[in-house]
């Protein structure tokens, strides 16, 4: 559970009738390194400046050595001491501004200023734009300045001192800090406390999620037995991630929607994460998967990266017929297709380079299954067999207007899958890095070959487990643990 420790100049700034957490002074908790030795506190700096080599500087800045979550960082404060410095956070902030902006009614005339505490704004018709300012720039309070203009622009951001707010922005202040350190779920009371808090970025509406909401509450009993509370967090939560010790991501990955961002603010934060930010990049797109399980010499079907029409010319000759035609970043057997023939082959492409500028041409390999080997930590950690959807030659059928139809399932001990399915999937994960992923292979005859390298593979109670038992859940606790207690 977190600890919350608020500093600031003076004790007259905020005082501890103010607020539930323990007050206290920057000049106090400099001096005092060994406070709060053995525990993780939260520290929100409240200094009213944040210039280099000053005491709010100075706070955060030991913080971080000693092992505390700080807000805000000693990187943000530097970014924020000079425009050059965030000016490439504009666009995308300006660009939320204005969209902002064109839900509003009555929209100031001239500059205005804006007032943001912990991501949200006292009128909450701009709350889509100060949550995302929070994002960029995780400062308890914060002053936009915006200038007039057919676009609106944003001429300054700056930490606002407390001690600026008049009496309605201080409780708006209070409610907002109050909001922030207050967890709207909690799980059953404990016998013996929590010592770390790991935050399972998940949504309960998923048709097709890497995990169930019954094996996220399997995870959080087995992680309970080591010390760590399971808190599910949504995609409105970032604002709140810093409250938590650690991150696992159990929603679809893509680069360009909010589990990128999470993953992103994770590891800025110094939170271990599963995914992390280069996993998600490297596995999300297959033409670098491709390339990359290639000039390593990891066996894959022979493969084409096609950026032009013209490579269709003797893709047959090359690969074979059928010929199986991917998007870089589909992902549960989205965006692949078989094509049959020449005229298919020439009639998906046009349709497919109209969503991606480079395409993956593959040889069709004919299996009832394909193997999935779970690999955490450079290390296999189960292994199990996907069926293909009935009638169907992928995992998952996927019809206009229809739910998913998923294949079965087989799963076996590692000491059981072929021995070189295990080390060809270890070899493959391992180029990406030490999280956990899931390899995908297919074995005809004697050859083993990967089939994709999944950043985000599914782990659910009763499939993937069915082997290995509670061995899966334990050490993907014990990857966290191991580096939190490291920390």
């Amino acid at each position: 559970m977190a600890t919350w420790v608020i500093l600031v100049d003076n004790p007259k700034d905020l005082s501890n009738a103010e607020t539930p957490h323990k007050v206290m002074t920057v000049r106090e908790y400099i001096t005092r390194p060994k406070l709060f030795a053995g525990t993780h506190p939260t520290i929100l700096n409240l200094s009213r400046s944040y210039a280099y080599q000053g005491g709010g500087y100075y706070a955060s800045l030991l913080a971080e050595a000693r092992g505390h979550r700080v807000v805000p960082g000693v990187e943000t404060m530097t970014e924020l001491s000079r425009k050059g410095l965030y000016r490439h956070a504009l666009p995308e902030l300006e660009d939320r501004l204005n969209r902002t902006l064109a839900r509003i009614a009555n929209v100031p005339g001239g500059s205005f200023k804006l007032t943001v505490c912990f991501g949200h704004a006292a009128d909450e018709t701009y709350e889509p734009f100060a949550r995302l300012v929070f994002d960029w720039f995780r400062v308890p309070l914060l002053e936009v300045t915006v200038k007039p203009g057919e676009w609106r622009t944003i001429d300054r951001i700056r930490p606002l001192p407390l001690t600026e707010l008049d009496a309605q922005g201080r409780d708006h202040f209070n409610r907002s800090l109050e909001a922030y350190t207050r967890r709207s779920w909690r799980a059953p009371k404990q016998r013996v406390p929590m010592k770390y808090s790991l935050a399972v970025l998940c949504d309960p509406k998923d048709a097709l999620p890497p995990s169930s909401q019954a094996s996220l509450k399997y995870l959080a009993k087995v992680a309970a037995r080591h010390g760590i509370e399971v808190v599910p967090i949504g995609k409105g939560d970032l604002e709140r991630l810093a409250q938590f010790d650690a991150l696992f991501i159990r929603e679809t990955t893509t680069i360009d929607n909010h589990t990128y961002r999470f993953a992103r603010r994770a590891t800025f934060e110094g939170m271990p994460v599963i995914d992390d930010p280069v996993s998600m990049i490297r596995c999300t797109n297959k033409v670098y998967l491709a390339e990359l399980l290639e000039q390593n010499g990891v066996p894959t079907p022979k493969t084409v990266i096609l950026s032009t029409m013209k490579d269709a010319e003797g893709l047959g000759e090359a690969l074979g017929w059928p010929i199986v035609l991917k998007i870089p970043d589909g992902s549960f057997s989205r965006g692949v297709f078989k094509v049959e023939d020449a005229a298919a082959l020439t009639a998906k492409m046009k349709e497919l380079f109209d969503e991606s500028d480079v395409l993956l041409a593959q040889e069709f390999c004919l299996t009832s299954f394909d193997w999935r080997i779970g690999v955490l930590d450079g290390e296999p950690l189960f292994a199990c067999q996907y069926l293909m959807a009935k009638k169907h030659w992928q995992i998952v059928r996927h019809e206009e207007g229809k739910a998913a139809v998923e294949g079965s399932f087989r799963t076996c001990s590692l000491l059981e899958a072929p021995p070189l399915v295990v080390e060809t999937a270890v070899r493959a994960a391992r180029l990406i890095g030490n999280g956990l992923y899931g390899v995908d292979l297919k074995q005809v005859g004697d050859n083993v070959v990967v089939i994709e390298v999944n950043d985000n593979p599914n782990l659910d109670h009763g499939v993937e487990d069915s082997a290995e038992k509670d061995m899966v859940w334990d050490r993907l606790v014990r990857w966290f643990l191991k580096r939190l207690e490291a920390r």
